[in-house]
């Protein structure tokens, strides 16, 4: 029983991990740099409507990249995923393009490493996690500092809709008192990892049951 315990968790993270490093291997709306100043610059090269170079991927540059995938009948979603990338910037996508990448990756890879860890009202540590604790520590342990309490990470980062989520993000929940009470790590696809009361540090679905009801926010730090 207890190998077969093992052999779930090992798939999960797998399969997890697997999705992260898809979604991470990316451009969309939100991200910024010199990555997507080449992009916005092949588009405006290619004629699409981009008035800004500026290295942000706001409005605009989405429908310009969407204009463009439905152009080459690709898939239509504003994403520069690996096949648009290659369509449009004419080779492979870079490996590791950002040291976002890597810092997501640290937090979770962190956050995946005290898996089962039970819940303890004001806990901090390996021993035991609460919500807020929980996402200190994964994010602690990858180099990050952020506040102890929930409510206070919310307005720590950037202030996100549900529909901008990537993994690596905070995911709040407004639980046992109205406002953002409970939090967790977004992993993607629908799932997050966060330290719940009766189940300790678990991947659960972010958006249907019990927490699709209570969903409040989230917000990007990284």
């Amino acid at each position: 029983m207890l190998k077969k315990k093992l052999l779930c968790v090992v798939l999960t993270m797998m399969f997890c991990f697997m999705n992260i490093a898809t979604a991470l291997a990316s451009f969309e709306r939100g991200d910024e740099g010199q990555e997507v100043i080449d992009i916005q610059k092949r588009l405006v090269e290619l004629q699409y409507k981009v008035s800004n170079v500026d290295g942000k991927f706001g409005p605009e540059t989405e429908a310009a990249v969407k204009q463009f995938q439905t152009d080459k009948s690709l898939e239509v979603d504003g994403i520069i995923g690996n096949d648009t990338y290659r369509a449009l910037m004419q080779k492979d996508m870079p490996p590791n393009r950002s040291g976002r990448s890597a810092a997501v990756r640290n937090v979770i890879r962190a956050a995946y490493s005290v898996l089962g860890t039970p819940y303890v009202f004001g806990g901090t540590s390996t021993y035991g996690f609460d919500c807020s604790g929980f996402t200190q520590y994964a994010f602690a342990r990858a180099g990050i500092s952020i506040p102890r309490m929930a409510d206070s990470q919310l307005y720590y980062g950037r202030q996100i809709s549900m529909s901008e989520l990537r993994p690596g993000d905070l995911i709040f929940f407004s639980t046992y008192e109205p406002g953002a009470s409970h939090c967790g790590i977004y992993l993607g696809d629908g799932k997050f990892i966060h330290a719940g009361t009766s189940t300790g540090v678990v991947v659960a679905d972010a958006f249907t049951g019990y927490w699709g009801e209570r969903y409040y926010g989230a917000c990007r730090v990284l």
